[in-house]
């Protein structure tokens, strides 16, 4: 009776043991399990964020190169070519005579205004060289303008001028590019000439006339120096 009672007794010990055994496998496995998790909390950065969330947006930084304003510095444009010349008054200039014809030259100059002083070289033609001041200068009205020429001056007829008032004599004269001269004064009509008419002089050469009744002039053709 002791014998069975014993064996029961230890049998029941040893369920009660298992049992003990089981159920404090099962306390240590969830203890481990929290204790695991709370170290993994602590250990956490707390200040990072969740999975999924947006980080706030940063401030703008500075512009990029490409981005940042520029501003082109004022540039002074410098003068490249020569001022033209002080204009006159009219903007008169001399006009281009290089290659013409004397005589279409100082029609030119005439129609400008301007005097002329034909001078004849040793060569041959009638074409204007050069004139001084130089074409396309400025002048002002009534400025002489020497006129070079590439031949000797061409004969011409002296008009008759007797009897005409002395002031268109000198017009007619200079037509035919003679110069008169006056030994008795510029007034009046004319009395005499010397040379006579129809004899043969020069371009730039002098007729004296006698205006107003005044002596006769000498004889002879002066020429203009």
């Amino acid at each position: 009776m002791d014998d069975e009672y014993t064996e029961q007794d230890t049998a029941e010990r040893d369920r009660q043991g298992r049992g003990r055994l089981l159920l404090g496998g099962t306390l240590a496995t969830v203890l481990l399990a929290a204790v695991g998790g709370t170290v993994g909390w602590v250990l956490a950065d707390p200040g990072t964020p969740e999975t999924g969330s947006t980080p706030a947006a940063a401030g703008p930084g500075p512009a990029s190169p490409s981005e940042a304003p520029t501003t082109a510095r004022p540039t002074t444009a410098r003068a490249t070519t020569t001022p033209p010349p002080a204009a006159t008054s009219g903007g008169l200039t001399v006009p281009r005579l290089v290659g013409l014809d004397f005589e279409k030259a100082r029609d030119e100059l005439h129609d400008r205004k301007l005097g002329w002083r034909l001078v004849f070289g040793a060569g041959s033609g009638r074409t204007v060289t050069r004139t001084v001041p130089a074409q396309d200068t400025s002048v002002r009205p009534g400025t002489t303008v020497r006129v070079e020429v590439s031949g000797p001056a061409p004969e011409v007829e002296v008009p008759d001028l007797v009897g005409e008032d002395c002031a268109d004599a000198a017009d007619e004269l200079g037509d035919v590019g003679l110069f008169p001269r006056y030994p008795t004064g510029n007034r009046g009509e004319v009395v005499a000439q010397v040379p006579a008419a129809d004899a043969t002089a020069h371009w730039n050469d002098q007729v004296a006339i006698s205006c107003g009744g005044g002596s006769t002039p000498t004889s002879g053709v002066t020429p203009t120096p």
